[in-house]
Parts: structure tokens; sequence; C-alpha cells
């Protein structure tokens, strides 16, 4: 029996988040130390990948992740980008929108940063939040909303087109684990800086977020999500990584050929002195 691949695993093809388990590990390790053998495997292979996708420069791939706050958006960044060449990443954030955003479509400053040909990207929150914030805080009519969920398909589906192959992933918390996390950055001082006062507020609208996830999530699917365990923190990592992963190995990137004679400059190589 062929062994089942994280994307089968964890991709999200029944939207019921109840029926989700922050805490699972459907796939992979069952440990820290194994899933942290794996990423150091995972990490070789994915740099190898990445470099090639680099030296091809035809396509790219975009890592969109979503998640309430502390899920570990900034973690998964800092630990499953780092295996690569930095040289090759493109990481875009977003926050609230500015006064000068908010002038152009949301998508507009979306197609300002998405990754270049060859680029690995990825993007911490995305245009996802203007689906979710507007739900959860009714800034927009029932019909805008169907309107956006549209537009944002049909986006990602122009992205596909160009070449632009994403691996989007909900990053699923519970909200115990979420108190922990936001707690620790109370009680640390070296973590005080990452902490905002208005993550209570939008933790006391969890039901409320966790319907508007369910709903970008059902209406957004054209191309696939996948719902990450984000309980722990290194599975989290692991899984991400092995979509990743996974995902290079199917695009399987080749790096090209030398537009010059390679034996011709071989010799003028070892025939040059520049002391002569």
């Amino acid at each position: 029996m062929a062994k089942k691949s994280v994307r089968d695993a964890l991709r999200l093809d029944e939207v019921d988040l109840s029926t989700l388990d922050p805490a699972g590990r459907p796939v992979g390790p069952k440990n820290k130390k194994e899933a942290a053998e794996d990423m150091a495997a995972t990490g070789a292979e994915l740099d190898g990948l990445q470099e090639a996708l680099y030296a091809e420069n035809s396509r790219a791939v975009l890592l969109v992740l979503q998640g309430m706050d502390t899920s570990g958006k900034g973690g998964v960044v800092r630990h499953v980008l780092g295996l690569v060449n930095p040289q090759g990443v493109r990481i875009a954030s977003f926050k609230k929108p500015t006064a000068a955003e908010l002038r152009h479509h949301y998508l507009w400053r979306i197609r300002k940063v998405l990754p270049e040909k060859g680029r690995l990207g990825a993007f911490d929150r995305s245009h996802y939040e203007d689906v979710l914030v507007p739900k959860v805080e009714r800034l927009i009519t029932a019909a805008e909303l169907r309107t956006r969920y549209k537009e944002i398909n049909t986006f990602e589906r122009e992205l596909a087109e160009s070449g632009i192959t994403l691996v989007k992933c909900f990053l699923h918390i519970s909200p115990e684990v979420q108190k922990e996390r936001l707690l620790a950055r109370l009680d640390d001082p070296k973590k005080n800086w990452k902490y905002n006062p208005a993550d209570i507020d939008v933790r006391s609208k969890w039901s409320k977020y966790q319907d508007a996830y369910t709903q970008a999530l059902k209406n957004c699917r054209d191309t696939p999500w996948y719902a990450i365990p984000a309980d722990r923190k290194w599975y989290r990592n692991w899984a991400v990584s092995r979509l990743l992963l996974e995902t290079l190995q199917e695009m399987d990137p080749k790096f090209p050929p030398p537009g010059y004679d390679l034996e011709a400059e071989k010799a003028r190589l070892i025939n040059n002195d520049p002391l002569r």
C-alpha cells in the first residue's frame, strides 16, 4: 500500500472545523525528536529544489498562511522558510490596510508583493483578511462578501495560470493553547513586544471568527486548503515543510542547460593566465 502523502492527509475536503483536532497528528512523526530529524532531511531536499526553481526562473510558489493570533504564522516563516536560501524567498505580511491602500481595490496591495518567477513566496496573513475581518465586523454586506469570494477564486486561478503554485494553509489552533501563548507573551519581557491588547478583543469574538473562517474555506477552495494542526509547534512546522516539499517535488524544477559552449569555456579558462 502506497504511503499517504501529507497533502492527501491534510487537504481540507470537508469544511467542518468542529471535527478538526488542533492537537492532531494525522500523518508523520509522533514526537518532537522525530519531527526534528525529518525536518533536517526535508530541509536539505527543499533547499535543492528551491535552488533549481530559482535557476529555472519560470515558475513560483506562494505559501499562504492564515490563522488566529498565535497560531504560528511567523513561526512557520522562521522555521520553514529558514530552511532555504533567503535570496530565493519573498515574504510579505499584511496588517490593517492603510489609508492609501483603502483607496484601492483590496487585492491591489496583494498583487504588489506576489513572488517573482523563481521565488518561493510567503504571505503572513493574506487576501483572506479582506473576507474574514469584514464579515466579523460587518464592514460589508452579505452580497459584497459573496462577490469577494468569487473575486478571490478568480484571482487565484489567474495566479495558477501565470505560473504561481499556491499552497494555502489554515493554521488551526485551540482557544486553550492560544490563551497559553498570549499569557507567555505577557510573562516573558522578551515577548512583551509581541503582545497586542487588541488580541483580546479579537479573541472575544472567537466563535464569529470560526464561522468567518468556515465560510472562507468553503467558498474559496478552487485552490485547495490544507488544515494544519497548530497546537503543537513542532508538528505545525513539520507539516508545512512537507507540504512545500511535496509541492516542489511534483513541480520538479530543472536547472537550465548552459547558454554557451561548456567545453570551449573550460578551455578558455584553462588557457587564461591573467598574470601573463
